[in-house]
């Protein structure tokens, strides 16, 4: 049993639990030292740094993590994540592919998928990606919206009246939302009581 690195796994725990994530990150970084085989520590590490916007090192500390543990969709999801939002949507699309490779029902990789897909104007494959997410979760908005707007850019006008119509069952605001952000006038006599 590696004491140091439960010790100062412990010690970055408390600096989390009491909002300090300079102090926890430096805890975590001491923790790594000590076992430098942890995934787990990698990957709160990424954690981390992805909660305080610092893209490029948390990518290298998920990227450690599935190093070790490549097996570990949740991890290659992280990743996909700060790749995203670093801006590389290359590196992240490799990600998510690898995340619902590994866990298919990832529901949120699948998000990350759409989103980086429409990013780079490929929407009917944000499309695809898109309607697997809202399938496994259906009451998720921010996915049926931006399902919606994929096939408002793939110029699918039935397929946008389609979740629109899906949304004003389950998710009403989404469904007004995406009549006005889809430019679908002719729709508005659905939302016009919401």
């Amino acid at each position: 049993m590696n004491f140091d690195r439960i010790r100062y796994s412990l010690r970055g725990a408390f600096f989390v639990w009491i909002n300090r994530p300079k102090q926890a990150m430096a805890a975590y970084r001491e923790s790594f030292r000590a076992d430098p085989e942890n995934a787990e520590t990698a990957r709160t590490l990424g954690w981390l740094l992805a909660n305080d916007k610092q893209w490029t090192e948390a990518q290298a500390w998920f990227r450690r993590s599935v190093e070790i543990q490549p097996e570990h969709a949740d991890t290659w999801f992280n990743l996909g994540y700060a790749y995203q939002q670093g801006g590389q949507l290359d590196q992240a699309l490799e990600s998510f592919h690898k995340a619902v490779e590994l866990k298919p029902a990832l529901d949120r990789a699948w998000y990350g998928m759409g989103m980086a897909l429409a990013h780079q104007g490929k929407h009917r494959e944000a499309a695809e990606a898109l309607t697997r997410s809202a399938e496994l979760q259906p009451l998720n908005g921010h996915a049926w919206h931006a399902l919606g707007m994929a096939w408002h850019h793939s110029n699918e006008p039935d397929k946008v009246k389609e979740v629109i119509l899906h949304c004003l069952t389950v998710e009403p605001q989404t469904a007004k939302r995406l009549v006005h952000d889809a430019q679908r006038s002719d729709l508005a006599e659905y939302v016009a009581d919401i």
